[in-house]
């Protein structure tokens, strides 16, 4: 389907690939991983034709179907989201146009030449639109927005009056209902709840073209991928299995290519004492001359740096009581700005226990940021009552908490302000274990990502001895390594945590009690993320 070639690419002195090859073949889903910055958006960028490459050669069969799915949105105004999605069905929106034209024509008054002529017309646009799947498409269109979680009542609202991240959802829907040859989708999870994680996997399961993507959801990788291409240290190298088969065969690979580098390093070492000895031998010298030109043809085998994972021994949170979060009859109704009460939930009865790994679940607006909100002390609960045990101190972690940081600070300033007790030594330690090494402490908060953000709060919470961890999606935009860290940090708590996240892999490891929240009403599960899914059927 499409096949890259010894391509080269450089940005000024910084090399992103050198003679890099794969492959992509039809029907083959494909994740593409590596470190930020490593080049992977550029493989998409190439491959769409929006960017070059200075050596190689990429080819796939003309007339292919490549529909890119970015983070970065065009603007939408002025129509709905049916018709928004509709613009993005290839011809079909200009087929249906062609009908409704010679339809009209049709009912004009006409001779029976210019008739049959018109008829000829209207039957070959009717017969591409059929073929191409027109008739079905209002059908697709609002299964497709439906699934992706924007309900029934919006599908016609003007979509200028929705937020970035559903707008996000809609630019991923005109991808969907394209449905191209080969599908690029760069983090299509993103701005996702679980249910249209879940739903978007099944669509993508079932798709007959080529994928490849990037994600930072394990599940989702593991479930849909059947090759890795790896972009890293100047290279691109393809891995057969889902992401956990890569893990473990990179593994294996840089295991075997150390013992390769240690033989060689060997054999290097023994044919340089030969030339030292006998270097100034006469008798010698041919041999001497041979085993120098055999060196200098030698391919030395290098190894790749790796991220090394720096442990940190979190501090000893003082013990807080056997109950840590006690709530009865909670309830909760937001008041809109015309006045209008919207019930989030109600009559909300649960209680928190120490060391409990409680996963708050349920759809988007069913309230569960609202909940960890109420328990955290930033807003007021309608009715009900919530009480904090005793000796209990918290950390809370929501999207907002980015917010607070200080752009004109560094990354090592803003932590230490928050512990200014610590040494450096210890900071530099803790921002360590949180992925910023060497000079990225140095970085401005104002330059950061919203990934490398989230890990600077999360390290400041995580650094003080608090027994109560609240977090309202600590996940989002943090890549896989990063979860793995928090997902090792959250494990290792010697205290209590309630948590919303929509990734599966992070809650099947933590999660020991759920606590779902549907149609306004909580339902309180007492066992593990597995455990939840058997009981609820729920599709994960």
């Amino acid at each position: 389907m499409i096949h890259v070639a010894g391509i080269s690419k450089h940005y000024g002195n910084k090399v992103l690939y050198k003679n890099a090859s794969f492959q992509l073949n039809p029907g083959e889903k494909v994740g593409l991983v590596g470190p930020n910055g490593a080049g992977k958006t550029t493989i998409f960028r190439i491959l769409t034709g929006e960017e070059g490459y200075d050596t190689g050669q990429v080819a796939k069969p003309e007339r292919t179907v490549v529909g890119y799915f970015s983070q970065n949105i065009e603007e939408m105004k002025g129509r709905s989201v049916l018709d928004e999605v509709k613009s993005a069905a290839g011809r079909l929106p200009i087929l249906q146009n062609q009908m409704l034209e010679y339809e009209q024509k049709l009912a004009e008054p006409m001779d029976d030449d210019e008739m049959a002529r018109v008829l000829e017309q209207y039957g070959e646009v009717q017969g591409e639109f059929e073929r191409l799947g027109g008739y079905d498409l209002d059908a697709r269109v609002a299964e497709i927005v439906t699934g992706l979680g924007i309900p029934p009542d919006d599908h016609h609202r003007d979509t200028s009056t929705f937020s970035g991240g559903w707008k996000m959802r809609i630019a991923l829907a005109k991808i969907l209902i394209l449905n191209p040859d080969v599908l690029l989708m760069d983090e299509p999870t993103n701005h996702l709840d679980l249910e249209s994680i879940v739903w978007l996997e099944g669509w993508l399961r079932s798709f007959k073209g080529s994928l490849l993507m990037t994600s930072h959801d394990r599940d989702f990788m593991n479930r849909l991928v059947s090759k890795i291409v790896e972009v890293a240290n100047q290279a691109i190298t393809t891995y057969g299995g889902n992401y956990d088969f890569y893990e473990k065969d990179k593994e294996l690979r840089r295991e075997q290519l150390i013992a390769a580098a240690k033989r060689q390093d060997e054999m290097l070492a023994k044919e340089e004492e030969f030339i030292a000895r006998f270097a100034a031998r006469a008798s010698h010298a041919a041999q001497v001359q041979s085993r120098v030109k055999k060196l200098e043809k030698i391919d030395r085998i290098e190894i790749p740096s790796e991220e090394k994972a720096i442990s940190f021994v979190w501090p000893e949170p003082p013990r807080g009581g056997d109950e840590v979060v006690k709530f009865e009859n909670l309830g909760k109704v937001w008041s809109r700005s015309d006045g209008k009460q919207i019930p989030v939930f109600k009559g909300a009865s649960a209680l928190v226990k120490r060391l409990d790994r409680v996963a708050v679940v349920g759809v988007n607006g069913a309230g569960k940021s609202t909940l960890l909100k109420i328990i955290a002390g930033q807003t007021e609960a309608t009715e009900g009552k919530v009480a904090v045990g005793a000796s209990i101190d918290m950390g809370y972690f929501s999207q907002n908490s980015l917010d607070v940081l200080d752009p004109k600070l560094t990354v090592l300033e803003e932590v230490h302000s928050r512990i200014p007790t610590a040494n450096l030594g210890y900071v530099r330690s803790l921002l360590g274990a949180f992925k910023f090494s060497g000079d990225e402490v140095e970085k401005k908060i104002s330059v950061l990502s919203g990934g490398e953000k989230s890990r600077v709060v999360l390290a400041t919470i995580l650094c003080k001895p608090v027994n109560l961890l609240i977090l309202d999606e600590p996940t989002n935009h943090l890549d896989i390594q990063s979860r793995e860290v928090l997902l090792d940090a959250v494990v290792n708590f010697p205290g209590t945590v309630m948590i919303v996240s929509h990734d599966r892999h992070f809650l099947r490891k933590m999660t020991t009690r759920v606590f779902r929240l549907d149609h306004h009403e909580l339902t309180v599960y007492d066992g593990t993320w597995d455990y939840y899914v058997q009981k609820t059927g729920v599709p994960t």
